[in-house]
């Protein structure tokens, strides 16, 4: 999961299990004396970071010359301090936290951009869908205080009235609105409702990227000082998540049994884990990512992402992002 939603958790049953995992290679392999660097995952170990468990299961790193740790992150496990401080070469954050980490100095750039599109939605109940932005004038949603500049952002790029919709602040649970608290949440399309698709909920999810919401999420972020002086490494990194991330497109399912059995004690459900892998997908991968390669972004994207990024309150400018490491990594 991760950190970039106030209050988040899993809502992730407890169990595990084993599946063949033949179909990615993913056999057992000797570690090797590497160089060792640490990338500061932004939330609890779950399929949400599959591919880079691909890629240190299946020796991608060590083959690069890297013995990467996969520190898991979490509420009380912020990303950016261990990535100024140089104790992680890399963090997985998102350009919002990015960009206000860099509003007080903090020297940091965006390296790739795992999610193409950002998982925020707004999720309802069929008997009274929320279909469209429009559609929220009138409800009652459910959310924590601190993300009214989200929903005031998609308000103001779709000219809904925001004063129209009655805010709840409620824990980060579907039961709000399973139990007719609310009309809809704000949430994240791969967490709330799979847990509701689990129970055997229906439900319904509006993208908020579908609807102008711009914000890269599950971004890569290093500093200026590694970027000058450490840049074999992130190549290398780089390098070993894209072909992480690729391999879990091809078969999420088996990424969904190497997560739960690299991390027995996480309490993850292997069917729960199962539907996030291939809910992540649409999220992740896209036409840009077919013809430029994971993580990648274009000066289009860059620019909607400030303009969204201005609406939050935050002012950034294109130099944020630098895509050097993986033009390298993709040899363009």
């Amino acid at each position: 999961m991760t950190s970039h939603l106030h209050t988040r958790r899993s809502i992730l049953g407890a169990g595990a299990a084993g599946l063949t995992l033949a179909g990615l290679g993913l056999g057992p392999r000797a570690a090797q004396a590497q160089e060792a660097v640490r990338l500061q995952l932004s939330w609890l170990h779950s399929v949400q970071f599959g591919g880079s468990y691909i890629a240190q299961h299946n020796g991608w790193w060590s083959d690069r010359g890297l013995d990467v740790a996969l520190d898991q992150g979490g509420p009380n496990a912020p990303v950016e301090p261990p990535v100024v401080s140089g104790t992680a070469l890399v963090g997985i954050s998102a350009a919002d936290y990015t960009a206000a980490a860099a509003e007080q100095g903090a020297p940091f750039r965006i390296l790739g951009v795992a999610m193409q599109k950002n998982p925020f939605v707004i999720a309802s109940l069929p008997g009274n869908p929320v279909n469209l932005p429009g559609d929220l004038e009138g409800k009652r949603i459910g959310m924590a205080l601190a993300n009214t500049p989200v929903l005031q952002a998609l308000c103001t790029l779709n000219d809904v009235d925001i004063d129209a919709i009655e805010v709840v602040p409620t824990q980060y649970s579907a039961q709000p609105l399973v139990s007719g608290e609310v009309d809809c949440l704000l949430c994240w399309q791969t967490d709330l409702p799979v847990a509701m698709t689990m129970q055997g909920i229906d439900n319904v999810t509006m993208l908020m990227a579908d609807h102008g919401y711009a914000v890269h999420s599950q971004t890569y972020i290093a500093t200026e000082d590694s970027l000058a002086n450490r840049r074999d490494q992130l190549v290398a990194l780089m390098a070993g998540e894209v072909q992480g991330w690729e391999a879990y497109r091809q078969d999420t399912a088996a990424a969904a049994a190497l997560t739960v059995e690299m991390y027995p004690d996480a309490g993850l459900d292997l069917p729960t884990q199962e539907l996030q892998a291939e809910r992540q997908v649409p999220l992740m991968f896209s036409d840009l990512t077919d013809t430029h390669g994971f993580g990648w972004w274009t000066d289009e994207t860059v620019t909607a992402n400030i303009e969204t990024l201005a609406l939050l309150g935050r002012n950034v400018t294109p130099d944020l992002w630098d895509r050097s490491i993986l033009e390298e990594v993709h040899g363009a």
